[in-house]
């Protein structure tokens, strides 16, 4: 299983590209201290006014596909921009209703939240989607069953492991994130309230450019699934856009790469392996928690 060349047209590794667009949601569950700060707010409305579009047009430039992730509130707010998102070919997945944090919503909230934000979505692109992945927080034991009762095929959240994986209580693949692998710990940034908390000062792009650029040859050698998760108020500024495309050009450059969105590469997993390696995180992790509940 861990051999290299499993991937579509002898392909070495895999990258499938996330986008989280959240608007000014995601920020008002981190950080409740924002609320009425018009000005601060103003850092994560870029994505909508500015950065979206200067993410589609790089993906277009490169030739790559990507998954993103709306709550049903963006479906409602930015109907056209999910639109314009979905009319350049990008799978459009779901992330509940108002960037909900899991951890403080029981089973029947989180299923609420999901079926109200997955309704917005269906109804916007006259479809059901496959993917989702929740905006922060663990899901309750039955929602994977709910996700799985809904058609999601798909979702993004956990972590674990470096190929995709079955989840315990449901057969859903997951593809598994990395914390590195993420805008957001990089550059996330606001003086007041402080964001992030103990206020880091924003990274060099080189740096990061060059972490990225690492992980990306080491999962390539590796044969690997690189999923990387974005957000167009971060990456989507005049600056760091230039961050994307120096990594995309030196992936394109290989030659053996396989550029998939979310459902591509989960229906290409489950087409190939049926079941999780013995021992795997995730049945380690399950078995726990039935021990500590």
């Amino acid at each position: 299983m861990r051999n290299a060349a499993k991937w579509p047209g002898g392909a070495r590794s895999a990258v499938i590209l996330t986008v989280d667009f959240n608007d000014d949601l995601g920020i008002r569950t981190q950080t409740p201290a924002i609320e009425g700060r018009e000005k601060s707010l103003s850092v994560w409305r870029y994505g909508a006014k500015r950065g979206v579009h200067r993410l589609l047009d790089t993906l277009a430039e490169y030739d790559v596909p990507s998954s993103w992730f709306v709550p049903g509130q963006v479906v409602r707010t930015h109907r056209d921009l999910v639109a314009l998102i979905d009319a350049a070919g990008h799978e459009m997945g779901i992330s509940g209703d108002a960037c909900e944090d899991f951890d403080a919503l029981d089973l029947a909230q989180q299923k609420h939240a999901f079926d109200r934000g997955h309704a917005a979505l269906a109804e916007a692109l006259g479809r059901a989607p496959v993917g989702f992945r929740p905006f922060t927080g663990n899901w309750a034991t039955g929602f994977a069953a709910h996700l799985n009762a809904r058609g999601i095929a798909w979702t993004s959240a956990w972590h674990g492991d470096d190929l995709p994986y079955y989840h315990h209580d449901a057969p859903l693949i997951e593809l598994p994130l990395h914390v590195e692998l993420e805008d957001e710990p990089y550059f996330a940034f606001n003086l007041a309230p402080p964001v992030p908390v103990g206020q880091s000062r924003i990274a060099s792009y080189r740096e990061v450019l060059d972490n990225w650029k690492r992980d990306f040859e080491a999962f390539h050698r590796f044969g690997l699934c690189f999923v990387m998760r974005l957000h167009p108020e971060i990456i989507g500024t005049a600056g760091r856009i230039g961050v994307l495309r120096s990594l995309l050009a030196t992936m394109r450059a290989r030659g053996d790469v396989w550029f998939a969105t979310g459902a591509q590469a989960a229906s290409w997993w489950r087409e190939r392996c049926d079941a999780n390696e013995a021992g795997h995180p995730v049945e380690i992790f399950e078995r726990h928690r039935n021990t500590i509940v």
